[in-house]
């Protein structure tokens, strides 16, 4: 029996079951790179992962954005929902990498403010990658950035058992040790507290205390404690505590890190001195001094990733280690490991430009003193390190780029839709005005008038945000409700605005760039590409492609190209698509299938959001007063932990929800401290 269980309501259907077929068949052969090229609403993850659960092995997903991961890390649960899957991306909320720009004289600090909860998932992954097998982790391009050791990691894990000799203040050095820390308030993930003869522990990977019994010098018992309700879920004989940081080094290593560090900085120092660089020197020195003194005495320094190749015992210009290095490898040391890299013509660009800027911003650092020239090494890799430590590679796209053409032994198509969908209709009008013809904006709003009086929707694309602006107001003048959707747009209010479209309260979308990708409207009938035949990103093969497969939804779909030249990218997105055509009819007409728009339910997500946010006021009005006025620690702990089970499920609609419950509780609190001050 496999590592990974498969579970879904539907069987693999259209042209899913040849190309799970083909694509396993193709990694057990042995080759390393394969593409599924899947048309929109194909379903290529229900593909990738009958492919994940057919080779048994544990699966990096990579995406290109954090919205993206969390919607593929949500349908992996779903699939493979008793096994691993965990989210793996950027921890930062916000981040301002150190700079200098010397035009100016302006030194940008550091600055983050590190999201806990996804901090700990990213912990949850590496743990998991090292403690079992039927690991999925999806993640953002962030999986190639230096991470700290994984030997390491694993080496220093402190294993606690039922009749373990460890005395109680050895067991507080060893916590912090693995960068715990000590407190004496409520537990939060990464800390510890001691309370008479026990010591209880709250893992940085999940909200679960163990508490650590004493008698003697043995330990007697090991309980996990809800941290809420403080119930005992179970007793266990044993469990492994891994650090706090994934940057962790023992004394052995600290000392020798130490030496090699104070020998590059003297180096360094004589190299500024020698090119007059006086200043550049004594800042780099007090720099150094500074960060040394931090490790020696608590372990740890802001920027300490900048020192991971002396801490990790790395040559000069080798690769950092990262997520890749906490996958399994094979006994001859190869990759044991899958990689899906998801929307591969966007997230192998990232991938591969990630590198150059980091390395230039480092350069400009190194060369003023801010840094030492073994930061650099601190550092993404570079593309072609990044596929030396992946083992086989499957690309997903309904565009793949011409990169992954060139190395897939095999490329899958998936063409055929379980629904019997076919790909739109296209046609191409010029823009300019001609005889009768009026041109290209009066073309659309003849056209777009048929199609808005059947009782479907229309959407146009524009090269820029102020002629989708004006567009969108010239054609209000005209008698057709519209709206603009571009990255100006707030994400709440594009919710709104596509919710409203799809509803029926106006009839139009223009936009630019974001109507490609990600957007699910079967009542668009018609898409209007408006100056087609300027060739660029956005009338790129690979942008009109995603952009004619917008109006792949509903049965009666068509696409206008507005262009006066028949442009290369034109000619090779109509020629693919008319191809895709012709397999889709044939198909249906060899099987007697009938296509049918998608009929989908019209979710407003602000609505349900509003109605949830009064729902909650309601009943938090309605709580027993005596209970919250008893016990409001309790109640507000309570808030806290079902915040973060919504976020740990990626349910950021409910969270917000509780945030806001949480907020109205400290109100009269917050209150009370402002008349307190006003009354001093």
């Amino acid at each position: 029996m496999g590592i990974f269980t498969l579970t879904s309501q539907f069987e693999p259907a259209g042209d899913q079951p040849k190309a799970i077929e083909a694509l396993v068949r193709g990694f057990k052969k042995g080759m390393r790179h394969q593409t599924l090229l899947g048309v929109t609403g194909s379903g290529k993850t229900f593909t990738a992962a009958n492919v994940i659960a057919q080779l048994d092995k544990p699966t990096l997903v990579i995406a290109h954005n954090k919205t993206l991961a969390a919607q593929l890390a949500q349908e992996y649960r779903e699939f493979f929902p008793k096994n691993a899957v965990h989210y793996f991306v950027s921890y930062y909320d916000y981040y301002q990498p150190e700079a200098y720009m010397p035009v100016t004289d302006t030194y940008i600090e550091k600055e983050a403010m590190i999201n806990d909860e996804i901090d700990r998932l990213r912990h949850a992954s590496t743990q998991a990658l090292l403690t079992r097998r039927d690991v999925i982790i999806v993640a953002s391009v962030s999986c190639i950035y230096g991470l700290g050791s994984p030997v390491e990691y694993e080496k220093v894990n402190l294993k606690l058992a039922v009749n373990l000799v460890l005395p109680r203040a050895e067991l507080l050095r060893k916590l912090v040790d693995l960068h715990f820390k000590r407190t004496h308030a409520d537990l939060e993930p990464g800390t510890f507290r001691a309370i008479g003869n026990s010591v209880e522990i709250m893992p940085v990977n999940e909200q679960i205390i163990f508490r650590i019994e004493h008698e003697g010098t043995t330990i007697s018992s090991i309980a996990k404690i809800d941290h809420i309700s403080r119930r005992l879920v179970e007793k266990v004989p044993v469990f492994f505590l891994f650090p706090a940081k994934h940057f962790i080094s023992d004394s052995v290593q600290q000392k020798r890190a130490f030496t090699t560090i104070k020998a590059e900085l003297e180096n360094r120092l004589k190299e500024l001195t020698t090119q007059g660089k006086n200043l550049e020197a004594e800042r780099l020195k007090r720099r150094v001094s500074y960060d040394l003194a931090l490790i020696r005495e608590v372990g740890y320094c802001n920027g300490i990733e900048n020192y991971s190749r002396h801490f990790s015992d790395k040559k000069p210009g080798e690769a950092p280690d990262s997520l890749l290095a906490y996958f399994p490898r094979t006994a001859d040391g190869k990759p044991g490991f899958m990689t899906v890299i998801d929307e591969s013509h966007v997230t192998l660009p990232q991938i591969g430009g990630m590198y150059a800027g980091d390395a230039s911003r480092k350069k400009t650092l190194v060369e003023h003193g801010f840094r030492l020239p073994s930061a650099g090494d601190n550092r993404p890799l570079k593309s072609e390190e990044f596929f030396e430590r992946v083992g086989q590679i499957l690309y997903t796209s309904a565009t793949p780029s011409e990169h992954e053409r060139k190395v897939s032994e095999q490329i899958v198509q998936q063409v055929i839709r379980p629904t019997g969908l076919i790909d739109p209709e296209i046609v191409v009008k010029p823009i300019v005005e001609s005889g009768n013809y009026k041109g290209q904006i009066f073309d659309f709003i003849s056209e777009a008038e048929k199609v808005i009086k059947r009782g479907f929707r229309v959407i146009a694309t524009t090269l820029t945000k102020k002629m989708a602006e004006d567009l969108s107001l010239y054609l209000k003048e005209k008698g057709i409700k519209s709206e603009y959707l571009h990255s100006d747009i707030k994400t709440m209010q594009r919710i709104e605005i596509l919710t409203q479209f799809r509803k029926g309260e106006f009839d139009c979308i223009v936009g630019v760039n974001l109507l490609r990708e990600g957007l699910d409207l079967p009542e668009v009938e018609l898409i209007g590409i408006l100056d087609a035949d300027k060739e660029g990103f956005l009338r790129s093969e690979t942008a009109l492609i995603q952009t004619i497969g917008r109006a792949a939804r509903n049965v009666l779909g068509r696409v206008i190209l507005y262009a006066d030249v028949m442009t290369g990218s034109m000619t090779r997105a109509i020629g693919e698509t008319n191809r895709r055509r012709a397999i889709q009819v044939a198909h249906n007409t060899a099987h007697g299938i009938t296509p049918q728009t998608i009929i989908k339910k019209i979710h407003d997500i602000t609505d349900q959001m509003r109605t949830e946010h009064d729902k909650a006021i309601k009943l938090l009005l309605d709580v027993d007063q005596a209970l919250y006025a008893e016990n409001p620690k309790k109640v507000m702990k309570e808030k806290e932990k079902q915040m973060a089970d919504a976020v740990k499920e990626l349910d950021f609609d409910t969270a917000a929800i509780l945030r806001d419950e949480i907020r109205v509780l400290q109100t009269p609190k917050r209150e009370k401290l402002t008349q307190d001050k006003k009354r001093k």
